[in-house]
């Protein structure tokens, strides 16, 4: 595996000024009549003809009709204004989200919706074999451990589009080029591929998936493929979808041709699924056979 962001209208008008009417001389009522207080009639004579009520004001209520529409105007250009204003920060009804939470859900529930076995019913795993055994509690599994030449795996991988996390395990640097370091491993990780808290997910879909994007993260390009084995089956008592195969590329300066890869993907019952990956490099081809001895010994923890 290879490493290397208004004009201001006028003020109103002033009303116009009452002017008072002219001084004029005062008339003589005659006898009984007074300037001030109510007006008192004293004496005969015909009672007081009542004045006419005055027409209603047409213009009175044409200023009405003109408040309510200006109002109304008032109010659909404010509405206009908040609108456009939730918009410009991504809210409001004029904004097109995306609908349901798929939409933000892994690349792998996308790619493959649900469902395989239920893994919260199946039977208990078999023990493992004998033998040292490397654990990858976030993953949730374990698997065999090797001996020298073979060292503890003290980092972290997470190329790719997926960033599956490969983070334990063990490997062997094959040899060092201009590209940096090569590497045969046997390493461990996961990756979140169910929506939510949903346990289930389509292994092949998902297998495929990730087989992509180790080919295309941790290779030379172009390589081709040599398929030896892509099938649904069980590992450690748990639905897996494992594949063999081998690469075949070529680099400058990089002695390695070929390797042969296996890769297992493991439904442990939660929402990431566990991958072992084992890749033997052509130049070391005597660990060939590690690769089936690897994928038999996984079981979950």
């Amino acid at each position: 595996m290879d490493t290397s962001p208004g004009a201001v209208p006028p003020p109103a008008g002033a009303a116009p000024s009452l002017r008072p009417e002219p001084n004029r001389p005062l008339i003589d009522l005659g006898p009984g009549w007074s300037r001030s207080g109510t007006v008192t009639q004293l004496g005969s004579g015909p009672p007081p003809v009542p004045e006419a009520e005055a027409a209603p004001s047409r213009t009175g209520s044409r200023r009405t009709l003109l408040w309510f529409g200006g109002g109304a105007g008032v109010v659909l250009v404010v509405g206009v204004v908040i609108l456009l204003a939730l918009a410009m920060t991504g809210n409001g009804p004029l904004v097109d989200r995306p609908a349901g939470p798929g939409d933000y859900a892994p690349p792998l529930a996308k790619a493959c919706p649900p469902p395989t076995a239920d893994t919260q019913h199946l039977p208990p795993a078999p023990p493992p074999p004998p033998g040292p055994r490397t654990t990858d509690p976030r993953a949730g599994i374990s698997y065999a451990e090797q001996g020298p030449p073979w060292i503890r795996w003290d980092n972290v991988w997470d190329a790719g589009d997926l960033h599956v996390r490969y983070g334990v395990g063990q490997h062997i640097v094959t040899e060092v080029y201009s590209g940096g370091e090569y590497h045969a491993s046997i390493l461990s990780g996961s990756v979140p591929t169910a929506e939510n808290d949903a346990l289930s997910l389509d292994l092949k879909c998902t297998g495929h998936q990730v087989l992509a994007d180790v080919r295309a993260s941790y290779y030379p390009q172009p390589n081709t493929i040599e398929q030896m084995r892509d099938e649904v089956t069980t590992l450690g008592g748990r639905p897996a979808w494992v594949a063999k195969f081998r690469l075949h590329f070529h680099e400058d300066g990089l002695r390695a041709t070929s390797e042969l890869v296996g890769i297992a993907l493991v439904d442990v019952g939660r929402p990431n699924a566990a991958i072992l990956y084992i890749s033997i490099p052509n130049t070391h081809s005597q660990f060939d056979p590690l690769v089936d001895e690897e994928l038999s010994s996984l079981r979950p923890v």
